[in-house]
């Protein structure tokens, strides 16, 4: 299991949305990045990086986003057409780990120091819909449930691509990635079911208690 590689956006501006500039744009990184906590909403998990609605993005509970270059291989074949490393607003392209199969709580070593934990399934918005220029983009992301996963930042520290990726700890419940990205989408039947996971963030354990009342 593997990082592929660390990727970094910057501001550019774009026509979706409603901020008129997106960080969506993320290119792997040359040499080592430091990966720090992220105290609040607008602030990310890795030195370099931004994001620009600091209303819907960053802070705590998705300080780093990660996708599979598994799922990126199903999307170019899908699609027609290459899809580089970071093209999906990733931070970290992987190989060899099933992001979307993880549990919300499940923590990951990459590298010597830096310990990450699966925390929320990425929900597609019209920035990423305009990013893609496809039509229908975020259905056809919706209805393939593989949206990655975003990740709270436990231990800090240097990564850099190649570095080995290990699960350190699985919790003891089935909630994952996947279902609770199904659950927010379209099956919102499977909201109690996210209930079981203690490390699920707080706006969403609201809305799966709304549901299970």
């Amino acid at each position: 299991m593997k990082l592929l590689s660390v990727n970094l956006g910057q501001p550019r501006p774009s026509s979706a949305g409603d901020v008129n500039v997106t960080a969506i744009d993320k290119r792997p990184s040359e040499g080592p990045v430091m990966v720090t906590p992220a105290p609040a909403k607008g602030r990310v998990g890795l030195v370099g990086d931004q994001v620009c609605d600091a209303r819907h993005h960053g802070g705590p509970d998705q300080a780093i986003y990660a996708y599979a270059r598994e799922d990126l291989d199903f999307w170019e074949a899908e699609l027609g057409q290459p899809l580089g490393n970071g093209v999906f607003g990733e931070n970290l392209t992987t190989a060899g780990l099933d992001v979307n199969a993880a549990l919300i709580g499940e923590r990951w070593r990459v590298g010597s120091e830096v310990i990450l934990e699966i925390s929320r399934p990425r929900i597609p918005c019209t920035t990423f819909q305009g990013w893609m220029a496809q039509r229908g983009w975020i259905k056809r992301f919706t209805q393939a449930a593989r949206p990655g996963s975003y990740f709270r930042v436990i231990e800090p520290g240097e990564i850099r691509a190649g570095d080995d990726v290990a699960v350190v700890h699985r919790p003891g419940h089935d909630v994952s990635v996947a279902v609770c990205f199904r659950a927010l989408t379209l099956e919102p039947e499977l909201l109690p079911r996210l209930l079981a996971a203690e490390a699920l963030p707080g706006d969403l354990r609201e809305v799966a208690l709304r549901r299970t009342a």
